[in-house]
């Protein structure tokens, strides 16, 4: 009995410890699994980590990580010196937030890019590069650009430009007296046709900021001036400082007319030699600081191509939907094209009040005054042609030509100049206004 006992203790003995190994086994099994699990876990929290809340929305550490790479690519192509990933990181980020204000405006306002528009800017943008759309995309590509990524840029940056058109410019007036006192300034009349290059650095103030905060921007706009006297490249300073538009571009604002130049600058860049940095000049906005890159002057071509047309406008709103707005504007163009007189269902039609009670006309056209969808396609038709539906930022038009001419505009041309003067100078400081004031309204809380 005790041998069976025995032998059956051994059984158990050893039955037992292939139990214990096999359970061993799975608890270190499940502990490397576990493990791994949480690494990767950690890793894919690392990627979708939120760097920042805005509004209802969120930035990852990811895009965060994708833009700054794209900005480096950029930044190496100009061959600007980089700044440190701190402050790199710190102009993107706020670019982010900026971007993502704008498009959740523009979005709530159902502003949109349809796929024509956006493949029509593209290859305005190839052409201008001198190749044709595969060309480009195998540039982009071999860049590290993936060309889906290019074009959702593009995209947000049309979106965006019609949300500043419809929140900011759409606003400004211009007054026949502001025309009548800058063409009696013949000061300004002989520079319109000097082109300047400008490199810009601001340093925004808050609204309500006390006075110690202001002195302590001040104090900072000094710090920095005294680098740039030094020697400091303005570019580098303006990545790692500027709370402009175009910090990330080294505050380049490129070729502009004195029109384009805001008028706190204007006062004085006709006085400044090229490489000369401006004084720091105190505005609404903040403390600014100029350098005069380059100058030109280029010569006016008065004698002009005018067209006389006629076009109706069909909205997009709250109500109709772009594609209803389309499918209306083209039984339209049925009519007209059935024998229906194009005045009198522009009159009946055409959301453009300044031209629907004249059938739609809207006089002698001088090149350059139109948007630029809306003018490339007038240019494309013949006298009596009525084209086919255009998109623009203000809705669906169709177009009809009336007439040409040859036209010496130097009257007109002067007021147009004029007009367009007043109108950029005030542009630049009613963007900054109101982008200070979304950003200000928005709910931002960071997490980097």
């Amino acid at each position: 009995m005790k041998n069976i006992n025995y032998q059956q203790q051994k059984a158990r003995f050893h039955s037992n410890g292939k139990f214990l190994l096999h359970v061993i086994l799975i608890i270190v099994s499940m502990l490397v699994f576990s493990i791994n699990v949480s690494a990767a876990v950690d890793k894919q929290n690392a990627i979708n980590s939120i760097v920042a809340i805005v509004n209802d929305n969120v930035i990852t550490l990811v895009e965060l990580e994708e833009e700054i790479k794209a900005i480096k690519m950029q930044l190496a192509q100009q061959r600007v010196q980089m700044p440190s990933d701190e402050q790199l990181v710190k102009q993107v980020l706020e670019r982010l937030i900026l971007t993502r204000i704008q498009l959740e405006l523009a979005q709530q306002r159902h502003l949109d890019v349809d796929d024509e528009s956006l493949n029509n800017a593209i290859s305005n943008v190839a052409n201008g590069n001198g190749m044709d759309i595969m060309q480009f995309r195998r540039a982009l590509e071999s860049s590290g650009m993936p060309f889906v990524e290019y074009r959702e840029r593009i995209r947000k940056e049309m979106i965006i430009s019609r949300l500043q058109q419809r929140q900011v410019y759409r606003k400004i007036n211009v007054t026949d007296q502001e025309i009548a006192d800058f063409l009696a300034n013949q000061e300004l009349r002989d520079r319109t046709n000097e082109e300047y290059r400008l490199q810009h650095l601001l340093l925004v103030v808050p609204e309500a900021a006390s006075g110690e905060t202001i002195q302590k921007i001040k104090s900072r706009a000094e710090d920095i001036m005294s680098q740039l006297n030094s020697g400091a490249d303005f570019a580098q300073m303006a990545i790692a400082n500027s709370d402009g538009q175009q910090a990330l571009e080294g505050g380049d604002l490129g070729w502009r007319k004195l029109a384009e130049i805001p008028s706190i600058f204007a006062e004085f860049i006709t006085k400044m030699k090229v490489g000369e940095l401006s004084n720091i000049v105190r505005s609404p906005s903040g403390f600014h600081i100029i350098k005069l890159a380059e100058k030109r002057d280029n010569e006016p071509q008065h004698i002009v191509t005018q067209t006389r047309a006629r076009h109706i406008l069909l909205q997009i709103d709250e109500v109709q939907t772009e594609e209803e707005v389309k499918t209306r504007i083209l039984q339209l163009k049925q009519r007209i094209e059935s024998g229906d007189d194009f005045a009198t269902i522009a009159t009946a039609n055409s959301q453009d009040k300044g031209s629907a009670g004249s059938g739609g006309d809207l006089g002698w056209i001088d090149p350059g005054t139109m948007v630029k969808d809306f003018e490339d396609a007038l240019n494309k038709l013949e006298v009596n042609q009525i084209s086919d539906p255009v998109k623009t930022q203000f809705g669906w038009h169709l177009i009809k030509v009336e007439e040409r001419r040859k036209y010496d505009n130097t009257e007109q041309f002067m007021k147009n100049t004029a007009r367009q003067f007043i109108q950029e100078q005030k542009r630049g400081p009613a963007l900054e206004n109101w982008l200070r004031q979304i950003r200000d309204e928005a709910f931002v809380e960071l997490r980097l």
